[in-house]
């Protein structure tokens, strides 16, 4: 591990937006958060918080760690995270495939 590498102080942000980039060489999470009371006659303002790097490996081995965590508290707690569908559009998630990803094994 370089010197430069361990002088990194630890971060604890909120994002409320996210751009992925995958590569066959790795993946690139970068996270935002826009202002929280925009202009209505401009664009939001994003402030970029940070991005993280790995392999694809890395990235398809916390995504079914995440979707296992959260499938187990919402069956704990009795309570959904729910996307609403007009969220779902604008990302281009069919329903079909959304319900069958959150599916219980």
């Amino acid at each position: 591990m370089t010197e430069d590498v361990r002088r990194r102080e630890t971060f604890d942000e909120y994002a409320d937006a996210f751009t992925v980039t995958i590569t066959p060489f790795g993946a690139n999470l970068s996270f935002s958060v826009r202002e929280a009371h925009p202009s209505s006659n401009k664009p939001p303002q994003i402030q970029h918080l940070g991005t993280l790097r790995m392999s694809v490996e890395h990235l398809k081995t916390m995504v079914v760690i995440l979707r296992r965590q959260i499938l187990q508290v919402e069956n704990d707690t009795g309570v959904k995270a729910d996307v609403p569908l007009a969220i779902l559009n604008q990302l281009q998630i069919s329903a079909e495939d959304w319900g069958s990803f959150w599916k219980l094994p």
